[in-house]
């Protein structure tokens, strides 16, 4: 399998470009996503940090030296984030309206992050690789997980990391992700996942293999409705993360 095969799906990116004035809405449809944000920054960026040892300790100046790429950055929540914590962030999507919407946030909020409305594939054929490559949220909505993960994986510089956020399909996760958080919460608007299209924890560490990159630890990860966050859990029927290291 060619790790340029192209995985977007049309129908996703369309209805993402029409909720793109709305990626910064706290209480919007978004709403989910950003009390989710802070839960996988720090998962992220204490692997980071445990994977870099030259960084530990020395703060946003040495975070700097490490650039990420946020694949399917919508309107640049998670890559907002990452930046203020000093990396030297790329941020990709082919919903244009978001990545328009990523832009004016950023420079209100005097960042410097790279935004492209681009593939993924795209930055492959131009052979642009990264110290970590991240695709949370997106698995779930590309047509081959095995081709895009190898996609990112290629994008993925030797010694580098590869995390991934995505929801297991089980039929905990459609009573819970589709007719609980669309239809009956409706934290997202209705038809924002296909419960067909979720990938479970085993294959998606078969694809990461396949794209040239070691599982190395994962996480479920559940809502906490006294406290109104989200929280990691050994529970990963519903929502997961995964990092991966690729050798040198």
């Amino acid at each position: 399998m060619q790790p340029y095969v192209e995985t977007i799906d049309p129908a996703d990116v369309a209805r993402f470009e029409h909720l793109a004035d709305d990626w910064w809405n706290p209480r919007g449809s978004m709403a989910a996503l950003h009390k989710f944000n802070p839960l996988r920054v720090n998962w992220m960026l204490e692997r980071i940090a445990a994977h870099f040892p030259v960084q530990r300790g020395a703060g946003k100046a040495a975070l700097g030296a490490v650039s990420i790429l946020d694949i399917g950055c919508g309107g640049g929540i998670l890559a907002e984030s990452l930046a203020r914590a000093g990396a030297r962030v790329t941020g990709i999507d082919p919903a244009r309206r978001g990545i328009e919407m990523a832009q004016r946030h950023c420079a209100a909020a005097g960042l410097d992050i790279d935004y492209r409305c681009v593939s993924a594939e795209a930055l492959v054929e131009r052979s642009e690789r990264f110290d970590v490559v991240c695709a949370m949220e997106v698995v779930e909505h590309v047509t081959d997980v095995r081709a895009f993960m190898a996609t990112a994986g290629a994008l993925t510089r030797p010694g580098g990391m590869l995390f991934a956020a995505t929801l297991n399909r089980t039929l905990k996760s459609f009573a819970l992700a589709i007719v609980g958080a669309e239809y009956v919460l409706r934290w997202v608007p209705r038809g924002t996942h296909q419960w067909e299209k979720f990938v479970t924890p085993q294959e998606l560490e078969e694809a990461m293999e396949l794209g040239g990159v070691d599982p190395v630890e994962r996480t479920g990860v559940v809502y906490d409705p006294v406290r109104d966050c989200w929280r990691p859990s050994r529970d990963m029927a519903v929502n997961y993360m995964m990092a991966g290291a690729k050798p040198e």
